[in-house]
């Protein structure tokens, strides 16, 4: 009975301390509310940025659904087909091999992704957590090697492709962006953030180099390894370039040089343009969809330097 009488008192006044601090949550959101004006304005902000970076692809799609009989230059521009069809779909497979194409991309990008993430992990590792003499200097090497244009390093990157017998072959494309170095600093940064004092623990534990590595930081930069992952696909899928620039062979083509096929010397349908392209764009949305619970999560990892 004594302890009900005291739990009661208890339980009112934590009702009565949970009350208030909702009552001024209220009040300093309202305290925070934007004035109309500000508000419109910010609105009509996000919908223009919105518009410039989703329409195009929305206009793409519109594009691609059109009918051969349907004017794609018209004034004012029509976004919604008015009889929507998938032919151009199977026109691009009739006018190039986008399947094999798609197949050398998907690849090319896969191997990306591997050789980023294990590379990128292993030497952000290093630069983060083990002491060794240049540490400092390889950080900096890093910084510089990705400030470097991409376009001045192709004849140095060719010529090493030649030497080594490997021009013309998906080899030769997944060499020069195996492990980015950006996706080093990116690694680095996440593995910085992590408190020493765990690793401390396992050192007395006598957890080694490559147990600390597998065991404690793997684990903790999951967000980060995606983001990693998202990037190398991305890149690698969409060079256009050094792909162009390597391979000779068209059945080693990636799916962006077999694209270009599409626009011919006397004919130019942009309706098949615009499929092709949608081909092209749709494995990079799924793997985002896929994973982007992980790469926000992963862009707070690595975003403040450890």
């Amino acid at each position: 009975m004594s302890a009900a009488l005291t739990t009661a008192p208890q339980s009112a006044a934590a009702e009565e301390t949970s009350t208030r601090l909702r009552r001024r949550r209220r009040n300093a959101l309202a305290g925070r509310r934007l004035p109309a004006r500000q508000l419109v304005l910010r609105y009509v902000l996000l919908l223009a940025v919105l518009a410039i970076s989703v329409g195009p692809f929305l206009w793409e799609l519109s594009t691609a659904l059109k009918g051969p009989h349907e004017d794609i230059y018209s004034y004012p521009p029509k976004l919604l087909p008015s009889s929507p069809t998938l032919q151009n779909f199977s026109g691009v497979g009739r006018i190039i091999p986008v399947w094999d194409y798609a197949l050398n991309s998907l690849k090319v990008a896969s191997a990306n992704v591997v050789t980023n993430l294990v590379g990128a992990s292993m030497a952000g590792f290093a630069l983060a957590r083990l002491r060794f003499r240049g540490r400092r200097t390889a950080t900096v090497l890093f910084i510089v090697a990705m400030l470097v244009p991409q376009e001045s390093t192709l004849i140095a990157q060719f010529l090493t492709m030649r030497q080594l017998n490997l021009n013309n072959t998906l080899i030769a494309v997944v060499l020069p962006g195996c492990i980015n170095a950006m996706n080093v600093l990116l690694m680095r940064n996440a593995f910085a953030k992590l408190p020493y004092e765990i690793e401390e623990a396992a050192v007395v534990d006598g957890a080694n180099v490559w147990e600390r590595f597998f065991r404690i930081a793997l684990p903790s930069v999951k967000g980060t390894l995606a983001v990693v992952a998202i990037f190398a696909f991305m890149g690698s899928w969409d060079d256009f370039l050094w792909p162009l620039i390597v391979l000779s062979n068209p059945g080693n083509y990636t799916l962006t040089i077999g694209l270009n096929y599409l626009h011919g010397t006397f004919s130019d349908d942009q309706r098949m343009v615009a499929a092709g392209t949608i081909i092209a764009v749709a494995p990079l949305m799924v793997m985002f969809a896929c994973l982007q619970r992980y790469f926000f999560k992963g862009v707070g990892e690595g975003a403040v330097k450890g």
